[in-house]
Parts: C-alpha cells; structure tokens; sequence
C-alpha cells in the first residue's frame, strides 16, 4: 500500500502543477497592464518562493516575459507562436478570409468570423473596414453570446440541449438597455432567427453599434462558426438590414460549401 500510495503523489503533484500554470496564465490574460509576483502568490494563495519558481519556468520557455524596469509579468512570445500555428491549422481560416474581404467591399463594414467556445464568442479573424468610422479588428477576443449576432446565430442553430445547458450556465448579462435578459423572450429571439436565417445585434452590446450574423455549417451538417458584419446604427439602419443581411447570409453559405456543407445534410429535428 505503501509504494502504491507513493507512486500517485507524483500524477498529483504534476496535475496540481498543470492546474497553477494555466491559471497564471489566465490571470495575465485578464490582465492587460501586466501583473508583480506578489500579486501572482496571492491569487494562487502560494507561498511567494513557490511562484517564483513557476514564473522563472514559464519565463525560460517564453510563455510569460518580464518587464525590467517595472518587474511585471505579461505573456510571452510563445503564446503568440502557438496561437498564429493553430489558427493557421483551421481551415475555415484559410477559407473564410477572402470571402470576408469580399463582404466588406459589398457592404463597406467590418465583417468578422468567430467560433462558440466555452460559452463566448471567439474572434478568429476580422476584415476591416476602410470607412473613417469604422469597427475595430478583434481578433482573438472573447465576449458573450446571447448580446451579439454572431454568438446568437449559433446558438439558434446549435442542438437544443446545447442551447439549454447555454442558459443554465451563463447569465443573460445586461450591456445596453436593449440586451435581452429574459430566457423566454431570448428563446423567442432564437426562434426568429432559425426562421429568417441571421441574427441581429441591436445595440445589445454596445450602444451605437449594429451588427449582422448568419451561421456557418460544415460538411457533416453542424454549425462550426458565424460570420458578421459590425457598423454604426446609422449606417446599419432598419432600411439597410434587408439588403445587408441577404449580403451576410450568402457570404455565410459560401463559406459553408467551400467546408462540404449541403443543405440537404443540415441537421434537424433539434427545436
């Protein structure tokens, strides 16, 4: 029993290990101006020598950098690395990049491509506008699905236990006072949207800001991504949205066939 219980210790440790590293460095992502060791000890609730050793590890392997002068800690160059290498393996990247850019040349907005992970919107890659007002790229950014066209143009397609596991997970946050925050009404929204085929952002995010998703399916018939455009209210007004939305919606299908997906193979019976 001995040498059984000694052999585990190890795993144990080595997952505790795992579980530190991942977590500093979800704190510096959280953390734009860069974090101090004593900060980093006290979040993990670790001895300070102890964070040290992990910080130097890191370091060494260029997953976190330090400032010289100031001593706090960013992530590191390796991330960037590893980040650009598994994006460059999506092909839907590859795919979708050029029809993005043909999107902002019809509809003259920032058009972008992101992926539903763990609940939010994953930017993957944007195509900018070349309007004075314009939205900014976000790639790489994380934000809430239900108060966003691209988030709510998956979700209204995904299988309904995801959209019921969605709900009983994360909070229908409110941004502006347009977000919807009432379930019933936010399952109405998805309903409307399987019933027209894109979703809006009105203003739910962002005060002034108007966006237009529509999803986007792959061969076996599942929605692996979204693609939207994003402008000014203004610009992106009620009379606008007919013709804007018939623009997103095709930008979205040729995505699709270009990832094998047939309508005929979409799969149903979900909602």
């Amino acid at each position: 029993m001995a040498s059984g219980s000694k052999a585990e210790k190890p795993n144990v440790y080595h997952v505790q290990v795992l579980d530190r590293v991942f977590r500093i460095l979800d704190i510096l992502t959280e953390s734009g101006s860069g974090i101090g060791l004593p900060e980093i000890a006290n979040r993990l609730d670790l001895h300070k020598s102890t964070a040290h050793r992990l910080m130097m590890v890191l370091e060494a392997n260029r997953f976190v950098e330090r400032n010289s002068v100031s001593g706090r800690y960013h992530l590191g160059s390796r991330l960037m690395e590893l980040g650009l290498s598994a994006v460059s393996q999506l092909s839907v990247y590859e795919i979708a990049l050029p029809h993005l850019r043909a999107l902002v040349s019809e509809t003259g907005e920032t058009a972008h491509l992101a992926v539903l992970r763990d609940g939010q919107v994953v930017s993957l890659v944007s195509a900018e506008s070349t309007q004075t007002l314009r939205t900014p790229v976000t790639v790489g950014s994380r934000t809430p699905a239900h108060c966003t066209s691209l988030g709510k143009s998956m979700l209204a397609f995904a299988p309904e236990e995801q959209v019921e596991a969605y709900l009983r997970e994360q909070p229908l946050k409110s941004y502006t006072p347009k977000t919807i925050t009432k379930i019933s009404r936010f399952k109405a929204e998805l309903k409307l949207i399987r019933e027209r085929g894109y979703a809006i952002d009105n203003e739910e995010r962002e005060v002034g800001l108007r966006c237009i998703g529509a999803p986007i399916w792959n061969s076996s018939g599942d929605v692996i991504a979204a693609v939207s455009i994003a402008g000014p209210a203004f610009r992106i007004g009620d009379e606008q949205i007919p013709t804007l939305s018939k623009a997103v919606v095709r930008t979205a299908a040729r995505i699709s066939t270009s990832m094998g997906y047939r309508e005929m193979r979409r799969r149903a019976g979900q909602h």
